[in-house]
């Protein structure tokens, strides 16, 4: 998706510098392309424990009670992230429904973009799921086969 917002940015650049004129939908689409960039890449972020974090509590918390904590987390985590993908549906859907098209020159239908925000909330939300069962599996001490980040306490992951 970054390499498809550069190609456009760059076609955006020569066609400007050589034609002076210009795409117009050079902003529009650099703009879908990072929300769902975003939204696609919440559930790989949250794996590799890439989310900002606040380590104060957990940091005087250690071995099964962190575990737990961290499961505690998790779970609000999941309740915030079904919350998200629902009403990111209820905003595609709507768009679907309605046939929602783009106020640029492009006229868009908004539900193509739209679709990968509850779409990502969703692959989000069973990340969260994921990270729990981890939780579940460690306090069980069956971890074979499971890819676990330990977090440190030092700056960093």
């Amino acid at each position: 998706m970054m390499a498809v917002a550069l190609v456009i940015a760059v076609a955006e650049i020569i066609y400007r510098s050589g034609f002076n004129g210009t795409l117009y939908i050079t902003d529009e689409y650099e703009g879908y392309l990072m929300a769902t960039l975003t939204f696609c890449g919440l559930a790989y972020t949250l794996r590799e424990r890439g989310h900002i974090r606040m380590m104060m509590l957990p940091h005087f918390i250690k071995g099964r009670q962190r575990t737990i904590f961290n499961m505690v987390c998790y779970v609000v985590g999941f309740a915030f992230s079904i919350a998200l993908t629902w009403f990111t549906y209820l905003f595609f859907l709507d768009s679907y429904v309605s046939g929602s098209k783009s106020m640029h020159v492009s006229g868009t239908l908004l539900a193509i973009p739209q679709f990968f925000m509850p779409f990502g909330s969703f692959l989000m939300t069973l990340q969260f799921l994921a990270e729990f069962l981890k939780g579940v599996a460690m306090l069980r001490g069956d971890t074979a086969g499971l890819h676990i980040l330990e977090e440190t306490d030092e700056l960093g992951r």
